[in-house]
């Protein structure tokens, strides 16, 4: 099936839209046009205006100037009530729905009188919608009970809820796993298939690769290029002919998006996306097979149980020695964020032992880990990792505070030029260092919290939660390349992450997290790594 090809009347256009937040500029001059019935990716760095974007289609946030229509007609929504009411439905980058509520009280909460009877009405279009679409969802069930993947469905089943004829998706892979992955971007065609136009938010090329029709590339709030992309199949898995014919590859899209040609990424990590690289070379300084070295984190026996004493972690043991990086890799929910939390401290284990280059920190409060060189990233940077409301400054420097004060007070002074040197080597885009740390994009946020847990001093070792979510392909690879540099100093590292392809790229070798337990280890080196590691997720060693 060819993609759809734009009518006279678009269902989405942007012309000359701007959006300033006081000096900044979000988006300068955008002009965008979405057609019925196709999948357009809109991708870019952090920071580039994407939800930005869909917030001023949203009616989130009105443009400082510029147009925008709606099937032709103008388009300036007040509210998302609005939105909602002309046709454009939003599915956002971070869960909106209320844990403790059924799945039913979160589709009807805040529809007023648009469904009546209430219950009837939704029953009778979940029903429609499981019957065009393949989406099920339980009515009955606790929202908060399910799994990440499920609580995605429930947001994408209420924003088509009222047949909306623009549906937005804002960042919607990023806490998923990979077979979530493939069925949202399966639902994506089949929402395509039926005429809605869909805009979907990504920074994630292999996704643009498999399901998009159509692309636009921001940087820096601008514009910088688009078109058609080069899928190899269609809907169906049937094999199209546009590779070759002008459609953009991914290839094309790199320099785009980041403003570097593709052979500046790592290889491995620039192969996982299909840009036509070769394999990296060896880490120098990685131990050589069969001759691992002394254990930095050594983990024993450890258990992690609920409030109900059924097992969250299972009788774990690792071992992860100086200069190695070692992976877990794992469908989320099995049991990672808890070992993760034990590690931290943030944690108690029910029993077993963790060891800290030979120092029993089992029971030793996060701050006493940190001062012995353990790092740590939480994968919630928001409730775990940052504190929004300070300055992005403080949270660089969050927990060597006290190393600035001077007769009792801070030097700020000090603190300040700190914090902009980290900010430089990292990456890390602020305007104002002083700004609360929420002013900043999700991506800059992770890129401050690594700036501060890899710059301890000492460090020993560092346990990395999820570090790329949330993040474009450049700080990805930018991520990946000063892990890899870390494990080359010495230092010990431990890295969980539902990217297989990343963990590939970055590690010795890679466990796989099911129901509490790690099997593995599998060699990242190993010809059919990614197929061990794949066949492992599905419980296959359990």
């Amino acid at each position: 099936m060819p993609p759809p090809q734009p009518t006279a009347t678009p269902a989405l256009e942007l012309r000359g839209v701007t959006r300033r937040f006081g000096t900044h500029t979000a988006l300068d001059d955008v002009d965008l046009t979405v057609a019925a019935g196709e999948v357009h990716c809109v991708l870019g760095e952090n920071g580039a205006g994407k939800s930005t974007l869909c917030h001023l289609v949203f009616g989130t946030l009105p443009p400082t100037r510029g147009e925008l229509l709606l099937d032709g007609a103008p388009y300036s929504p007040a509210s998302p009530a609005e939105a909602l009411r002309l046709g454009v439905g939003m599915v956002h980058q971070h869960f909106s729905l209320v844990p403790t509520l059924t799945v039913q009280e979160n589709l009807l909460l805040g529809r007023g009188r648009r469904l009546r009877p209430d219950r009837a009405g939704l029953a009778e279009r979940l029903g429609e919608i499981e019957q065009d679409l393949g989406l099920r969802v339980d009515p009955a069930a606790v929202t908060g009970s399910l799994s990440v993947g499920a609580r995605q469905q429930v947001e994408i089943v209420r924003a088509l809820l009222d047949r909306p004829r623009l549906l937005l998706l804002d960042e919607p892979t990023g806490v998923l796993g990979p077979a979530d992955v493939e069925r949202l971007l399966a639902t994506c065609r089949r929402v395509a298939a039926t005429g809605t136009a869909v805009v979907l938010i990504t920074h994630k090329l292999a996704e643009v690769m498999r399901v998009g029709d159509r692309a636009t590339v921001l940087r820096g709030g601008r514009v910088v290029g688009g078109g058609r992309i080069a899928r190899t199949t269609d809907d169906v898995g049937t094999l199209r002919d546009d590779v070759g014919t002008g459609a953009l590859s991914a290839a094309d899209l790199v320099p785009l998006m980041i403003g570097r040609d593709v052979r500046m990424l790592d290889p491995v990590l620039a192969a996982s996306v299909d840009v036509g690289a070769t394999a990296a070379a060896p880490r120098p300084g990685v131990p050589v097979p069969g001759e691992r070295p002394p254990a930095v984190l050594d983990v024993r026996g450890l258990v992690v149980e609920d409030a109900d004493g059924a097992r969250l972690v299972d009788g774990v043991d690792l071992a992860v020695g100086h200069g190695e990086v070692v992976g877990i890799a794992g469908v989320e929910g099995n049991g990672q964020s808890e070992l993760v939390a034990a590690l931290s401290g943030a944690r108690g284990p029910s029993a077993g032992q963790v060891l800290l280059d030979g120092d029993d920190i089992t029971r030793a409060t996060p701050g006493r880990r940190t001062a012995l060189g353990l790092g740590v990233v939480p994968e919630d940077r928001h409730h775990e990792a940052v504190v929004p409301a300070l300055s992005v400054t403080t949270n660089l420097l969050l927990g060597r505070l006290g190393a600035y004060r001077r007769f009792g007070l801070l030097d700020r002074r000090a603190l300040r030029a700190d914090a902009r040197d980290l900010a430089a080597r990292f990456d890390v885009r602020a305007a104002d260092l002083d700004a609360p740390l929420s002013s900043l994009s999700g991506g800059n946020q992770q890129k401050a919290v690594l700036a501060r847990e890899l710059s301890l001093d000492p460090l020993r070792c560092v346990v990395a939660a999820q570090p790329t979510r949330g993040l474009d392909l450049g700080a990805v690879d930018d991520v990946v390349t000063r892990l890899r540099d870390a494990a080359t100093s010495g230092v010990a590292v431990l890295v969980v992450s539902s990217e297989l392809s990343e963990l590939l790229a970055t590690c010795d070798r890679v466990h796989v997290a099911y129901r509490g337990r790690l099997s593995g280890p599998v060699p990242t080196d190993a010809p059919d790594a990614r197929d061990q590691v794949a066949h492992l997720m599905t419980g296959a060693a359990a």
